[in-house]
């Protein structure tokens, strides 16, 4: 019986794990940062919030940023949104 609970409580803290892992901090570079609040572009409006992890609709252009290819961004609601180029998932609100 105590192998059993062992073996129960193992299992249970190695799916909490993953759960902690998978709510890990994306840490922007700073140069990535600094393009884009330098970048004059239309803004999109979106209705919803715009929140880290919603994902933009196809018809959101995303812009791409020189020399780094995990970060797009785009101007949504007035507010510079830095993207995953390929889920079009939100990475960070700027401004």
């Amino acid at each position: 019986m105590k192998i059993l609970v062992t073996s129960a409580v193992s299992l249970a803290l190695s799916f909490g794990g993953v759960a902690v892992a998978q709510t890990t901090t994306v840490v922007v570079p700073g140069e990535v940062k600094t393009y884009v609040m330098k970048q004059e572009s239309p803004s999109v409006t979106f209705e919803g919030d715009v929140a880290v992890g919603t994902a933009l609709p196809d018809t959101v252009e995303i812009h791409t940023i020189p020399d780094q290819p995990d970060y797009g961004y785009v101007v949504v609601n007035k507010k510079r949104v830095l993207v995953n180029p390929k889920t079009r998932a939100v990475i960070e609100v700027i401004e």
